[in-house]
């Protein structure tokens, strides 16, 4: 069969934004991470924030929130009474912000979520989390960007990143 595999960025980053084109299967599920770290850690998505991307309508169990597109997976709901997603096979737009510890999601030009990393809310939700058993997670200031496979099909185009990180 053909071995897909999570896709990552060469580069490290720690403030950016990062604009991209999603188109999942009927029933699919993937998702976009930062600040994630290869080194040391089994998996990528034991160590970074990953805003969900999943077939919402056509998943086949019911989803919790912080289980549905544009969530801060398994963190933060995202309001979905800002969210205009389009069903399996149509092309959606997101946009991930993240800047001096800030973090925006944007789903179809609307903004679904703002948190911040690393503050006291953040490591409140990491231990009544599924987060808690995982040592690494959230914890680096930069890291890879990367694309989740998940097992079912999804594609992804215009894919840009803007680096925001402030030179010294």
């Amino acid at each position: 069969g053909d071995l897909g595999g999570d896709i990552i960025t060469k580069e490290v980053f720690e403030d950016f934004k990062l604009s991209l084109e999603w188109n999942i299967s009927e029933g699919g599920n993937s998702g976009v991470f930062f600040h994630v770290i290869e080194k040391g850690y089994p998996t990528i998505y034991a160590t970074g924030p990953e805003y969900q991307l999943i077939d919402d309508i056509g998943f086949e169990y019911p989803l919790e929130e912080w289980q549905q597109t544009g969530a801060n997976y398994a963190m933060h709901n995202a309001d979905s009474s800002k969210k205009i997603i389009k069903p399996a096979g149509e092309w959606n737009h997101t946009e991930i912000m993240v800047k001096d510890g800030h973090v925006v999601h944007w789903l179809n030009g609307e903004k679904i979520l703002e948190y911040d990393l690393w503050d006291a809310d953040w490591k409140k939700r990491v231990s009544e989390s599924k987060w808690k058993d995982y040592p690494g997670y959230g914890l680096a200031i930069q890291g890879h960007l990367g694309l989740q496979d998940h097992g079912s099909p999804v594609k992804f185009r215009n894919i840009r990143v803007l680096d925001l990180t402030e030179k010294g």
